[in-house]
């Protein structure tokens, strides 16, 4: 199973936080850096995280449309 740490974004949903993970990339011609951001949304049972909080996630069963992942 795979495992991400990284901080919430979002608490908004009920039981479910956004973990966006942020990288950088290299334009191949011009060398350039740019940033690239993905949400991935977690569950969360009893609403314990706050944003810009660091957490562990992991992957699961589909929970939801877009749920995958869950607390550690």
């Amino acid at each position: 199973m795979r495992t991400i740490t990284w901080t919430v974004a979002s608490t908004k949903m009920d039981k479910t936080v956004v973990v966006r993970v942020d990288s950088y990339k290299i334009q191949p011609k011009y060398k350039k850096k740019y940033k690239i951001s993905k949400n991935f949304y977690a569950h969360d049972e009893n609403n314990i995280c706050k944003e810009w909080e660091t957490v562990t996630i992991k992957e699961s069963k589909p929970l939801s449309k877009l749920k995958r992942w869950e607390l550690v």
